[in-house]
């Protein structure tokens, strides 16, 4: 069973990329803040759940949050910045979207910039442990992948809808076939 909190505090903040390791496509980030009770039987890492399961629990949790916010950083700005500090620049305007303000962030993973006003605490594998950084996983990993889903219809031959981005095969053979597009991270290695 995951953990509802960290702290203690009620209005601690998940906080989950998704995309980081993409050849193409923006980085994602979710800030959820749960209530105490929110135990839905499904909620995981989102790379534990089946698509289907993921846009169940997204469902639930876009319903029954305190607050939830979803945001990104481009290509072009993963290409300026570095894919970390973008993923860490989507956590932040995540968390300044939330309409709710949260008194501490909870972080997946071991490194994140700090927030001009709020305390934090990363937890290496916290999508598998805390419900709240779960639950940014699901909101991270759904959102992105629907963005996706919808550039796809403009570039059919990348398999984005089935890919998301990431460098399978396909994704690198259409690269290699059609080029790279302005999506496409032009600071990774593409082929």
């Amino acid at each position: 069973m995951l953990i509802a909190s960290h702290t203690g505090q009620f209005l601690e903040a998940g906080l989950d990329e998704a995309g980081r390791g993409c050849l193409a496509g923006p980085v994602f980030a979710a800030a959820v803040i749960l209530p105490p009770d929110f135990t839905p039987q499904f909620l995981n890492d989102s790379k534990q759940m089946t698509a289907k399961r993921r846009e169940a629990v997204r469902a639930e949790i876009c319903r029954e949050a305190v607050a939830w916010a979803v945001a990104e950083a481009s290509p072009d700005e993963i290409a300026t910045i570095n894919i970390a500090q973008a993923s860490y620049l989507a956590m932040h305007r995540a968390v300044a979207h939330l309409a709710v303000e949260p008194t501490h962030l909870l972080v997946d993973g071991n490194r994140f910039r700090a927030h001009a006003t709020l305390p934090h605490t990363c937890i290496i594998g916290g999508d598998g442990l805390y419900r709240s950084i779960a639950a940014a996983s699901v909101l991270a990993k759904t959102f992105r992948d629907e963005r996706m889903r919808e550039l796809a219809a403009a570039y059919p031959h990348y398999g984005w809808e089935q890919n998301a981005g990431y460098p399978t095969a396909l994704h690198r053979a259409a690269i290699r076939e059609f080029g790279p597009t302005e999506h496409h991270r032009m600071g990774f290695r593409l082929l």
